[in-house]
């Protein structure tokens, strides 16, 4: 599959065949997260691969009782590694535990503006992309293989945290659920794209 065809057939699935992903296609999809670019080369990412049952049912209960988080036969918690960082990581960190820099417009635009590497904002800003085109590669990988994938941002972030026992320095981004898809649903309405040129 050419990588034009994969973002065009991409889609966010929420319906799963009860149909286990093999061992060798889910490395696939973490090799494709591994080959990501990252700022610095940081690769500031880690992946926790979720197949058991039991666990699942409580990631649905954390993620708003969505049931296809249950259902589906895997599911990815995507999280910024803040040690790839080092020191700055650990100031960064400080700021997300404390519920100080949630990733935000404010934030964004304080990272942007800010020319000093050692800002903790902008460590969390700089992890928060790293994650997220590590797990686009992943959705698009696992498309090609025959795969549908959904991205999850409704979830207790803590509770998430603390079920799926994650190290020290690593704070989970997002939720990707990964399996066979049972209905292959429409695309979504794009807008044009002399709408996103300016």
């Amino acid at each position: 599959m050419e990588v034009f065809e994969a973002i065009e057939k991409r889609r966010s699935i929420r319906k799963y065949r009860d149909e286990p992903i093999p061992e060798d296609l889910m490395n696939r999809l973490l090799e494709a997260a591994r080959l990501a670019p990252s700022s610095g080369n940081t690769q500031s990412w880690k992946f926790k691969v979720i197949t058991d049952l039991e666990t699942r049912k409580k990631l649905k209960d954390l993620a708003l009782g969505q049931k296809f988080v249950e259902e589906a036969p895997a599911v990815i918690a995507c999280c910024v590694d803040f040690n790839a960082f080092g020191e700055r990581g650990k100031e960064a960190l400080k700021l997300v535990l404390s519920g100080a820099a949630r990733p935000s417009m404010g934030m964004i635009l304080r990272a942007a503006r800010s020319r000093k590497d050692k800002d903790p904002e902008r460590v969390v800003l700089n992890g928060v992309i790293n994650v997220s085109i590590a797990t686009e590669h992943i959705a698009l990988a696992a498309t090609e293989l025959g795969l549908g994938t959904c991205w999850i941002r409704a979830f207790d972030a803590d509770g998430v945290q603390e079920l799926l026992a994650l190290p020290d320095g690593v704070s989970v981004l997002c939720l990707m659920t990964v399996g066979y898809p049972a209905k292959d649903p429409p695309p979504r309405p794009r807008v044009p794209l002399k709408e996103i040129r300016i």
